[in-house]
């Protein structure tokens, strides 16, 4: 007898068999005789216990008359059908059975002794809910319907899960209250059925064993494995992925439930169409592998481990099935394959396509490490659960496209968040009026009346620096080259070194003067086509042959030329680079909280930004100009701290390189417009073309009557055209320099004319470098 009992229930249960009774005693006095005497004779074995008729409460008297309980429950129990019915006496919702059929007492001695045999997904207050329910519908007439499909789940001798439906019984049940019993109104009964889940109240309506349920039901299982197994997958098929990684109920166990297959394992793949490949899939590694690919990120199909089977996947389109893969490795052109499985201990396999609309999405992988296990008959069983498959991949392709494509868009053609709203405006009118019948024009993305800022921190004399690097890299090889085949002018086989040799020497001579533009190419082909392959035939003695290997190892694997002076360069701009863009990007995010506005920043040789702020970027939000001059500030002060980071970062950079920085106030405002064409923003119409010329000049300019640049190292240049504009950056200035951030010297002065504008004026002022710890401390 099984017994596991929810200790809280409005029942108080007292199992009997009554009703049984009273219908063998309308038995007993019929005429016919067999029959009557069959119920005679129960009766009078009965008759010495009247628990078998007021109830039961001691669960130990059933197990004592186990066997007069078997009698007596004979007419419903038929011995013929014992050996195929799931059947018990049980009480609903309890896990209490006893008089077992044969098949049910053979499944839970398969569970073994540790089993217990518990209602899947079935906690206590649910039992007492239902419990109440059976009384409203029983004793108060109403038909709630509570049929929700209750399951044992219950393993067998090898481990495999088997799922049973359950069924009851209740027609030898009474429901009776007890003087304890509250009375249950119909305006209780709207308020019960109005709140499920509210268990409290049901308690109230029902105290606990205020009614007694009297009798005993009878519980019938069937066998719904398959049909469990499949939902449970389509169930788990549909959580997210962090859902399946915490899922119970493990791809495998189901699987293993539809085929009954104790040691079967199952891997997938996905089949990338366009690049002709298999990869890993994206489950959990703990849940799901690769038998095929075995611990391979990804495969190219055509690889020669699949012999003709290829053919038969990607071509054909016809699953794999091999229900004995020892002989199928023996046949000619399996080999490969078959070893490649027998070493993983795959005896029998089944490699089924998911194919959508004629097109593979991947391959699911059933094996097992006995022959024939998994075979053509067992195979149809795909049938019950790929369609859930083609379903969920179909659905997580469409979502990887999907992700891409938002990778594309925030990495490379990036929509700044402050004017996404316009542009995802103009694509929901596109998304509700596009029609294959015509040609929608998507409107212009324009903001008008907006005021620029723009800044930069620019690598000073970059391509100065960067043109020694290159002549320096080729003077020490082109003189390592002339070395190295002075050292061999008395081999008298090479009768051209002599030439290779002024000819390196000129173009040496050559770097002693300026680069000019295809110099660095002219050697580098030189070198290439007329000085390695020399080299790579002449054989030299021991000590020169170090010094040639020591060469071709010290080239640079892209360029195949010296780049140790230019590594340094480079690398040293881009760690520059990095640092300043990343305080530039950390600084924008607390600026939109002044007021949003549109923001880009470039990576040149230094790092350069624009901002547009106006009321039509963020038209829900009053605008003043109080945010325009908030944001000015904002500027001024975070170039300040990227020189001050700069500045710290000196000393550990491997090449030494100054910045200067630049801010170009421009009070009147502009309009901007997406360019479809080059996926960027640019300023709109001729009257604001003066802006961009300006932008795109000034970095260059020199201080009129001078040659000297208006930009310096350590200093920021502020360049204006109006006194509005001047006083503003000035009290700008005078508030930083009370903080201690830039020093008190103000230079002033005009700008050059520039082709097509004149009139420019600068301020120019120096950031205070020796007090950065106290910066950082005020501005943390």
């Amino acid at each position: 007898m099984n017994y596991t009992e929810f200790t809280k229930s409005p029942f108080k249960t007292l199992i009997s068999f009554h009703k049984l009774i009273e219908n063998l005693e309308e038995i007993a006095v019929s005429n016919i005789d067999y029959r009557s005497n069959y119920a005679k004779a129960l009766l009078k074995e009965t008759a010495p216990y009247p628990e078998f008729r007021e109830g039961i409460t001691d669960l130990n008297f059933i197990k004592k008359h186990e066997e007069l309980i078997h009698n007596l429950l004979a007419d419903l129990f038929p011995t013929a059908l014992t050996n195929n019915e799931i059947k018990a006496v049980s009480i609903p919702f309890q896990n209490v059975t006893f008089n077992y059929t044969k098949r049910f007492k053979k499944i839970l001695q398969d569970a073994g002794m540790t089993f217990d045999m518990e209602i899947r997904d079935f906690e206590e207050d649910q039992f007492y809910i239902l419990n109440c329910i059976l009384i409203l519908n029983a004793f108060y007439g109403q038909n709630f319907d509570f049929n929700k499909p209750l399951f044992y789940d219950i393993p067998n001798a090898n481990g495999v899960i088997y799922h049973y439906r359950i069924l009851y019984n209740a027609d030898f049940l009474e429901i009776i209250p007890t003087q304890n019993a509250p009375k249950i109104s119909p305006e209780d009964i709207n308020l019960l059925m109005n709140n499920y889940d509210k268990i409290e109240l049901w308690k109230e309506k029902f105290p606990r064993e205020s009614w007694i349920l009297k009798g005993f039901g009878i519980v019938s299982l069937f066998d719904v494995t398959r049909e469990s197994a499949v939902s449970n997958l389509k169930s788990n098929l549909l959580r997210t992925k962090a859902a399946q990684t915490a899922s119970d109920i493990s791809f495998e166990s189901i699987f293993k439930s539809i085929f009954k297959i104790p040691d079967l394992r199952i891997g997938f793949i996905l089949y990338d169409e366009e690049e002709e490949r298999f990869t890993i899939p994206p489950y959990n590694d703990k849940m799901i592998k690769s038998y095929i690919l075995n611990d391979i990120e990804e495969m190219d199909c055509r690889n020669g481990i699949y012999g003709h089977c290829f053919k038969t996947i990607l071509e054909d389109k016809k699953n794999i099935i091999i229900s004995d893969v020892e002989q199928f490795s023996k046949i000619a052109g399996n080999e490969k394959l078959g070893q490649h499985l027998l070493q993983q201990d795959i005896q029998s396999c089944i490699f089924a396509l998911v194919i959508k609309d004629d097109s593979i999405l991947g391959i699911i992988e059933l094996v097992s490490s006995k022959p024939s296990a998994l075979n053509s008959i067992n195979a149809i069983n795909l049938d019950l659960f790929l369609p859930y498959l083609v379903d969920n991949l179909e659905s997580y392709k469409i979502d990887k496209e999907n992700q891409i494509e938002a990778i594309i868009q925030r990495e490379y053609t990036a929509i700044h968040s402050s004017v996404y709203w316009k542009f995802k405006r103009e694509a929901l009118k596109y998304f509700q009026s596009s029609s294959p019948a015509k040609d929608y024009i998507f409107k212009e993305i324009i903001f008008k009346e907006v005021y620029p800022l723009y800044g930069q921190i620019d690598i000073k004399g970059s391509s100065e620096h960067r043109n020694k690097t290159v002549k320096e890299d080729l003077k020490n090889q082109l003189s390592t080259l002339i070395n190295l085949f002075e050292s061999q002018k008395s081999n008298d086989s090479f009768v051209l070194l002599e030439q290779r040799i002024f000819e390196l020497k000129s173009f040496n001579s050559e770097l002693d003067s300026s680069l000019k533009a295809d110099t660095e190419q002219q050697i580098q082909n030189y070198i290439e086509a007329e000085i390695h392959p020399i080299l790579k035939n002449t054989i030299m003695d021991l000590e020169h042959e170090t010094v040639k290997q020591n060469y071709f190892e010290s080239l640079d694997e892209k360029t195949g030329m010296f780049y140790q002076a230019r590594k340094k360069f480079d690398n040293t701009m881009s760690v520059i680079n990095k640092k300043l863009a990343v305080i530039l990007d950390q600084k924008q995010t607390e600026a939109q909280l002044i007021y949003p506005h549109y923001y880009e920043r470039f990576k040149t040789d230094g790092v350069e930004h624009n901002l547009y702020i106006g009321a039509s970027i963020a038209p829900s939000k009053p605008f003043d100009n109080l945010y325009l001059n908030n944001l000015r500030l904002w500027q001024l002060q975070t170039l300040c701290e990227m020189e001050l980071e700069h500045h710290q970062l000196k000393a550990t950079l491997p090449y030494e390189l100054d910045v200067t920085s630049l801010i170009l106030a421009f009070s009147s405002p502009i309009s901007i417009r997406f360019r479809m064409d080059e996926k960027r923003f640019d300023v709109d119409g001729t009257y604001n073309a003066r802006y961009e010329v300006v932008k795109k000049r000034i970095d260059k300019a020199t201080i009129k009557g001078s040659k000297e640049r208006i930009t310096q190292k350590e200093k920021i240049t502020i360049v204006y055209s109006h006194n509005s504009e001047q006083n503003e950056y000035l009290k700008y200035i005078k508030y930083l320099q009370f903080k201690k951030i830039l020093e008190p010297a103000i230079e002033q002065f005009e700008v050059e004319e520039l082709q097509g504008v004149s009139g420019l004026r600068a301020i120019r002022v120096k950031v205070i470098n020796t007090n950065f710890t106290n910066y950082a401390k005020d501005n943390t």
